[in-house]
Formats: structure tokens, sequence, C-alpha cells
């Protein structure tokens, strides 16, 4: 110990740069000595927190020492990592609280607070105790997930839910499998290890219960009382709808890689399977009028949390992939990167360059839309033939199917004016218009449809996505949405689907919609070898979706 105390200080000061946090702070009670250097080391402690969380925004400056802010992250990383899950109930709202701070502050690339967290949720106990306190997992089964009478927790640990995506749970059903919806058992023992499959129902209900649109939360994912601060509950609700059946319909619809090897034939047959959505109501928004589908194809997966024999099908590339699949991915500012739709002498060029430069929003491109719906009787029965109960109870679970739209967006920015008076004041109100195909509805006469919105900022800061959908030169579907992240995040955008004229009896449902490319390519007929017509570009998307 002497020879180490007759270091000179700066040559404590890089050894004890080196120490982890915690034995830095036992090692600070072992002597005096010790414990004055290492306690009134401010920028010791200063690298020790940069060399394992991001730098702090200097917009929302804090009396804290560094020491301090390394200490109570240093005290999350052990609730995390114990085993103990009185400990982590206990702690709940505090855990919930830092890593929030943390997700959201969040540079765009090579975070380190979002790799913390990243491998600190990986774990199925901290998944299950602290992603799973909203309304939907109480309710479902409350012996698991049990109450917690504090609004703002719930809302905490559903935000927490949707920054980190869908990934709760590794292995999902075959498509062999009889039943795409996981059965509604209370006794079931392992519903924490399933919890997407286990509360879809619930999320299901309350996405279609039509007495939550109201005029006060604009028929989208905003709080009831007017103010348009987000609901992370309903978005949460959205999010795991719009995943379950998204994974239900590539996993079930798609070749995975062990099918890879079977003769054509049986990938002849495959192609043929009718999908859970292919049977949709007339009444809902098709591909045209919400806009149209197009399916992902087989892409490499990433088997390693899985003991299956089967692995991940090939339909998730690793762009899409990220953006559903890898926790905590996609959700800073600026982090969407575009991925090239071919040769550039297929990309149109843009028509209004001189606005897309001053739009904040990176609006221009080509996105990917995701719609589910009930077939209007359905919802009609779900909503208005099981009597009136009060507005404060949650509606029975459903399990009836939704159709499935994947829907190809090109937009294109047209206006940019100043923030009114009910917008936040950050951003301006940016205008654009587009068109919506279907690639694999080509022969539907409604499969062709435009589309126009607006994108702004809400008073508390939350960027509001609003489209209109237009057939046949009338307004017919509108959408309310909320960017996920912050402009320009590659999460995209969750929210509402409903009737342009808030009609009271729907239909409406969940949607969202992300970007894939600044490019725009334009249709090209060609007319193949067997003689019919293509128009390649429709499988664009498909391509960066699924190559």
């Amino acid at each position: 110990m002497s020879q180490l105390l007759d270091l000179s200080p700066e040559i404590l000061h890089n050894i004890f740069s080196h120490v982890p946090p915690t034995d830095l702070s036992r090692l600070s009670r072992s002597c005096r000595h010790l414990h004055q250097f290492i306690n009134n080391d401010d920028f010791l402690w200063r690298l020790q927190f940069l060399s394992r969380f991001d730098p702090i925004n200097d917009s929302s400056p804090s009396t804290s020492s560094w020491k301090d802010r390394l200490s109570v992250l240093t005290n999350v990383e052990k609730i995390l990592a114990s085993e103990n899950e009185q400990v982590k109930d206990d702690n709940v709202d505090e855990v919930l609280r830092r890593c929030v701070e943390l997700a959201t502050s969040a540079p765009p690339f090579s975070s380190k607070n979002l790799r913390f967290l990243n491998r600190l949720f990986r774990n199925p106990l901290n998944t299950s105790n602290f992603l799973c306190r909203a309304n939907i997992f109480t309710t479902a089964k409350p012996s698991l997930w049990p109450w917690k009478d504090s609004p703002e927790l719930r809302q905490l640990s559903a935000r927490l839910h949707v920054l980190f995506g869908i990934d709760l749970e590794a292995s999902w059903p075959h498509r062999d499998e009889l039943c795409p919806h996981f059965s509604i058992d209370e006794t079931a023992p392992d519903a924490s290890l399933y919890p997407l499959r286990f509360v879809h129902p619930y999320a299901r209900s309350r996405v279609y219960d039509l007495r939550r649109y109201t005029q006060a939360n604009m028929w989208g994912p905003f709080l009831d009382d007017g103010s348009q601060a987000i609901d992370w509950e309903k978005v949460q609700a959205i999010m795991i709808v719009l995943a379950y059946n998204l994974r239900i319909y590539t996993e079930r619809r798609l070749p995975v890689e062990s099918d890879l090897d079977d003769d054509d034939d049986d990938d002849d047959e495959e192609e043929e399977d009718e999908t859970p959505s292919s049977h949709a109501s007339n009444s809902s928004p098709s591909a045209a009028t919400t806009p149209a589908s197009t399916s992902p194809r087989s892409a490499s997966s990433n088997s390693s949390s899985s003991t299956s024999s089967r692995t991940r099908p090939r339909a998730w590339s690793p762009y899409s992939a990220q953006i559903w699949e890898s926790p905590f991915h996609g959700i800073a500012k600026n982090s969407f990167k575009s991925q090239p739709l071919g040769p550039l002498d297929n990309v149109t060029p843009s028509q209004h360059p001189e606005l897309d430069a001053l739009d904040p929003f990176g609006i221009t491109g080509t996105w990917t839309r995701v719609v589910c719906f009930l077939d209007y009787n359905d919802l009609y029965t779900f909503n208005f033939e099981n009597g009136d109960i009060p507005l404060a109870q949650e509606r029975e679970p459903i399990s009836t199917k939704e159709a499935f739209r994947l829907i190809r967006l090109q937009l294109r920015v047209t206006k940019i004016e100043e923030p009114g008076p009910d917008d936040g004041k950050d951003y301006p109100v940016v205008h654009f218009e587009g068109t919506s195909k279907s690639s694999f509805m080509a022969w539907d006469p409604n499969a062709n449809s435009r589309i126009r919105g607006t994108v702004r900022q809400t008073p508390g800061g939350a960027i509001r996505w609003t489209t209109f959908s237009i057939f046949h030169g009338e307004e017919r579907w509108r959408s309310e949405g909320v960017q996920i992240g912050g402009p320009r995040s590659a999460r995209g955008v969750l929210g509402n689907w409903f009737d342009k004229d808030y009609e009271e009896h729907g239909p409406a449902g969940p949607t969202a919609f992300w970007k894939v490319s600044d490019d725009i390519v334009e249709d090209k007929p060609v007319v193949t070898t067997l003689g019919f017509e293509h128009n390649w570009a429709d499988e664009i998307v498909h391509v960066i979706f699924s190559t």
C-alpha cells in the first residue's frame, strides 16, 4: 500500500481510470488518503462515466457531480443484474426513470447507453419486471404482473417497452402449427417467457375498442386530456398488435432456412398458401385505400437466441430486422440511414430539392407501411353487440383474425410553413403528398391510392404525423401517429388509422410506417419472358425488406 501511495497523483489518476466503478468505490474506503484522492478527483469520475455511458446533453445541465451520476447508474446496473425479483420490484420506479433517460438521450449511432440497456434487458426477468407494467399486462395476468397504482409508472414502463421494441421473446410458433394466436390461459406457467403472445388479445381489445377514439385524443395515440401528450400505453398496444401480426405473417407465409433445401415443388406450394390477411373485408381500408401490401422474402436470420432446429425465416433483412427486432434500435433522432434502391439511372430526381433541404423530418423518399384491421362485422360485433360497459372497464380480450397489409409509400415534400399556435415551436409544419401501391394485389381496381399529410411538433415535443388516404379523388381514411425517437429516427411512426369523418362506428385500427430510402424509383413495367407486365419497382421495398 505504501508503494501505491508513493506514486504521483497523475499516475494514480491514470491507474484508477481503468478500475471498475464498484472496485473504485471499495478502494476509496481502504484508507483516508485514497478516500480523499478518489472522491475529490471529479475528472476521474468523468472519465469513468464517459467510458461507460454517452456524454450528457449540455442543454439539460445537472448540479450532480460525475461521481453521483455514475453511482446512480451503477446502482441501476446492480438492480438489473440481480436475480432477486423483490429487489427489482422495490426499485421499479427508479430503474424505469433512469433507463428512459438513458434511452432518450442516446446519440444516433454507436451509443454506449443503448449497449448498456441492450445487455441488461436481454434477461427475461428484467423484461418481465420492468417492461410489463402497463395495464394490458396487469389485466392479462395480475398474479405475474401485479397492478401498480401509479399512472406515471405505467406510462414509463410502456414507453421503455416501445423504445425497446418487440423482441421480448425469442421463439415463435412455426407456421405449420394450427393456431396463430396464443391461448388465453390464466394458469399458463410460462406466460413471462411469451409476454407478447400472452397479452396480444388484450392489446388487440384495446386497439379496436372504438370508445377510445375521441376528439380529445384526436383519435390517435395521445392522452385523453387534450394536451397532445403521447399515451405510451396506447402506443405499446399498437406496437404489440402490429408486431404480432408481422411475425405471424412472415414466419407462416415464408420459408425458413431448413426449408431452403426442399425441392422447387414445395417452394411453389408454399407461395400459394393463404396468409392470415388474404380475406379482408372491403369495408376496411384495403391495400388501396391505405397503401398497398408487399411481402417480405427470406433473408438470413439470427438463431442464437433459440434452441429450435428451425431458425428465423430469411424474410428478416439486416435492415428491417433491426428496426423491428433489435432492442433499442433506431430510437434516436437522426438515426435513419438511407438504403440504396438500385441504379441511379432509375431514381426519380427530387421535384422540390429546395424544400427537401429545409425539411427537418426527412420526409421525401420511400417508406414501408403496415396496416392491420378487423373484418367490419367482427369489429361491429365486438363494439356494439356485447352491451354497454363503463368506459373505465376494459372490453374482453379478442383473438379474431385480422387482415394485414405491408405497404409501399412514396412521399414528397410540397410545402413548409411556420408552426401554428397549437404546435411546438422547434420545428416547422411540413406538408407532403405521395402515392401508395400494392405489389401483390395489383389486379385489384382499388389497389392504387394517393396520400397527403403533415408532420409537426406537438407542444410537448412529440413529432406528430397526420395522413389522409385519397381514394378516387376523395379523402377516405385518416391516420394520426407519433415518431418514436424524434425527427428522422429509423424506428418510424406508430399510430391509428380511422375514417376521415371520425365515424364513431368505425372502422379503425393500428398502423406503422418507417422510412426505407431517400430515393424514389419510378415504376417501369417490363414484359417478362412469360408474356405479362411486371412493375419491378414494386419489389424495391420488398428487396430492402428481405435481401
